[in-house]
């Protein structure tokens, strides 16, 4: 079954809750599923920090995973306004992928976490979009007739959904947050499919 790839990268918990609901955001969408992949932390030092398989959780992924997908849905906490290093890491292992246009007009989308409102939300999606254009994806917010948009006071925003995890990283999802990740999900199956049926009629 065609699927959508869930990509992210979690430290305490949150970027992981919001990729599973985006996962079932997808798969209320017939006919597409949702894949869910992580990738390892990175270190400072010349030697390995992570097993070949995480301990638990998602899979780490794969340039297959991103070869084979519909579609694109990437997660990150924020790091000082961008995405974490170990996401950083995995794309810039994208080479191949671009060389061979694998990625060009899918659809995509981003998603992220930070500890203060004001800590980076906005300018981590946006980065995080950067590379993602250099492979020719087409990128997807969220439309303002997801009413949450309008009254959140946590996270979430038109560029993708977002959570306020708190100081301590320990905030739970606000409900605002929780639809806008399933939102996103939606709509990302939706255009992924119309875009596939758009392909396989020409």
């Amino acid at each position: 079954m065609p699927f959508i790839l869930i990509l992210y990268y979690s430290r305490y918990g949150a970027t992981a809750e919001m990729a599973r609901l985006i996962a079932r955001g997808v798969e209320e969408v017939p006919g597409i599923e949702a894949r869910l992949r992580t990738v390892p932390a990175v270190s400072t030092v010349c030697e390995a920090t992570e097993d070949s398989v995480p301990a638990s959780g998602a899979p780490y992924a794969t340039l297959d995973d991103l070869r084979q997908c519909l579609g694109l849905a990437l997660g990150s906490p924020t790091r000082f306004g961008n995405m974490a290093a170990p996401v950083k890491y995995f794309l810039d292992g994208t080479s191949p992928l671009w060389l061979a246009g694998a990625l060009i007009g899918k659809p995509a989308a981003v998603f992220t976490s930070t500890s203060s409102l004001h800590g980076g939300q906005e300018t981590t999606l946006l980065t995080m979009m950067l590379p993602l254009l250099h492979h020719g994806m087409m990128i997807l917010g969220l439309p303002y007739s997801e009413t949450d948009l309008l009254r959140t006071t946590s996270g979430g925003t038109p560029y993708g959904p977002s959570h306020l995890a708190g100081g301590e990283s320990n905030q739970p999802l606000t409900e605002e947050e929780k639809r806008l990740c399933q939102a996103l999900g939606r709509r990302l199956a939706g255009a992924a499919l119309a875009l596939e049926r758009g392909r396989a009629n020409h």
